[in-house]
């Protein structure tokens, strides 16, 4: 049963939030990975409420993912290698980006790639599909923490030549705005949000997750069938926190703090160090109306505060 709560138009704050030209009816969305389709959720939380929702990435090609077992509980997080299971390029443009265009809330659609030429290839591709189903993709978020197959498998994400290029490739094939998603497992986040901005990102969003593992001690090997996975939760929250705070100080282009976001302090936290919105991923497996009751309880300490607009918050750490 969907809850019913008090819209943004119903308080004294204003939520509107402008993200380098993205306009988003209030500043919480949700990470990709952590809420599919946006169809998953609808029996719980009306995406209506949201800002927008980041639906799960997508690769040219069908994945199945990686083996089993892919997740694990850690104290205060989530390992995952799910591995980019997703249903392919052809496939959500044919199944799940019409049922997209009829959401009453701004769709960012993640992708993904193993080459430049897949992120040309998926760039093109919706950005064409959007304009045929009433521009309903308002942002591509790009995700750079995949392996360059060309290059020994490194990720992109780790090295700022290699960022640069990827979200270049993607501006040349794309007028939607590209939000570059950053990979925390790096010597220097600053040189790479510099290099994507660079490159032409419109937004940052960060943090991806970072990589771990768990052993299990009966059988003495790791948990996670592919031995290391990503991890997230609010065990990652201070380093997400600081990467933010560093990366405001470093470009211009506005930032998306996620990384360990349970609570409504979490959130306002996000935004003193300077995110302009923030994204919600592993608390909505524990809790699917964590995003409203975030949002709630941000309105309520802007109001307490005196706050007109969240937008006041941001930065405010500084």
């Amino acid at each position: 049963m969907i809850r019913s709560e008090q819209s943004a138009e119903q308080n004294h704050v204003c939520l509107e939030t402008d993200l380098n030209g993205l306009t988003l009816r209030n500043p919480v969305l949700t990470a990709s990975g952590t809420y599919g389709f946006g169809e998953e959720y609808a029996a719980y939380c009306s995406v209506s409420q949201l800002g927008a929702i980041t639906v799960k990435g997508i690769t040219p090609l069908p994945r199945l993912g990686n083996p089993v077992p892919r997740l694990a509980e850690t104290p205060a997080g989530l390992l995952n290698s799910v591995g980019l299971e997703n249903p392919g390029l052809e496939e959500f443009q044919r199944t799940y980006l019409p049922k997209l265009a009829t959401l009453d809330t701004a769709v960012i659609v993640n992708i993904s790639g193993f080459s430049l030429e897949d992120y040309a290839l998926m760039a093109r591709a919706l950005d064409e599909s959007s304009a045929e189903h009433g521009n309903c993709i308002k942002a591509l978020e790009v995700n750079i923490s995949c392996p360059n197959i060309e290059h020994g498998g490194m990720a992109f994400g780790t090295d700022p030549r290699s960022a640069e290029q990827v979200i270049k490739t993607v501006r040349e094939n794309t007028k939607l705005p590209i939000i570059a998603k950053l990979s925390p497992n790096v010597t220097d986040i600053a040189e790479i949000a510099k290099a994507v901005e660079s490159a032409g990102a419109n937004v940052i969003s960060l943090i991806n997750t970072l990589l771990g593992m768990s052993i299990d001690i009966d059988t003495q090997r790791p948990v996670l069938a592919n031995k290391f996975g990503g991890l997230s939760g609010p065990a990652i929250k201070p380093i997400a926190l600081r990467m933010v705070y560093q990366v405001f100080e470093t470009v211009r282009i506005p930032l998306i703090g996620m990384g360990g976001i349970t609570t409504w302090q979490d959130a306002v936290e996000f935004m003193l160090a300077g995110a302009s919105a923030i994204g919600i991923g592993t608390a909505n497996f524990v809790n699917p109306l964590a995003p409203l009751d975030i949002l709630h309880g941000l309105v309520a300490y802007c109001e307490q505060r005196g706050y007109k607009s969240c937008r006041e918050l941001v930065g405010l750490a500084h």
